[in-house]
């Protein structure tokens, strides 16, 4: 396994909430953080934060709904680093129109797939063979309780009564390419994890979560530092393993 000094580290939507957190942490730790963002202004910011604590940083431009961009920044990526060790699928986003299956719009949930899901198995794919050039390559798929088939069916548990299907359901898809990406490449040294922030206080919830941003960036913290004797194809709170 290479040492976390050694270790190169795209985190997607890393300009704000989780996502930088994440990148702060990973940079922290010694790795050459991969700031993942669509707008150049706010991810160049989040860069020059990033290197005023002293870290390694540069900026990625990823739009998760622009192949073009996703082409892009694997082409640069090879060219300026030459593989990639971690890759954090952080960046999401949430609809207005979104809501329970009656009443949410289809241009809504449409629009939530195209980023939450297949801009992350876009990603996910054009980001594969750098991955297989490192030693020990980790990929986190930053999930929800909400994708939960478990504890979105429990009348007991704190998210029965969200109902936001294009969310919920493009990060239950989201698990369900954990554990299928996990499986194909089990044998190569590679693991696939979904973490599980809880309900953090971000712009993603108008900042009703419960939990600070620490606290919903530690899950996909650990996940991307795990060592090689670590699980793989699961789906983990910070402190524990979720329910699907």
């Amino acid at each position: 396994m290479r040492t976390p000094k050694d270790r190169i580290a795209l985190v997607t939507g890393a300009n704000k909430g989780i996502g930088f957190e994440i990148a702060r942490h990973l940079g922290k730790e010694g790795n050459r953080i991969l700031v993942g963002a669509r707008d150049r202004d706010r991810g160049q910011t989040a860069v020059a934060n990033l290197r005023s604590e002293g870290f390694a940083a540069r900026y990625v431009r990823i739009d998760l709904t622009d192949l073009a961009t996703i082409s892009g920044a694997a082409t640069d990526i090879e060219a300026q680093e030459g593989r990639l060790d971690i890759l954090i699928n952080n960046a999401a986003i949430t609809s207005s129109s979104d809501g329970s299956p009656g009443v949410a719009t289809l241009e809504a949930v449409r629009r939530t797939f195209d980023t939450n899901f297949f801009g992350t198995l876009a990603v996910t794919q054009a980001m594969l063979p750098l991955l297989k050039r490192s030693c020990s390559g980790r990929i986190v798929n930053v999930s929800s309780g909400l994708g939960s088939l478990t504890q979105i069916g429990d009348p007991k548990s704190e998210f029965s009564s969200f109902r936001f299907i294009g969310y919920g359901a493009s990060k239950a898809a989201l698990n369900m390419l954990t554990v299928q990406l996990a499986a194909e490449l089990k044998d190569s040294g590679i693991k696939v994890n979904s973490a599980d922030p809880g309900f953090t206080a971000t712009d993603l919830n108008n900042y009703r979560g419960y939990q600070t941003i620490p606290q919903g960036a530690a899950a996909a913290i650990r996940l991307a530092l795990l060592a090689d004797d670590g699980p793989t194809g699961g789906f983990f709170g910070a402190s524990r393993e979720e329910p699907w």
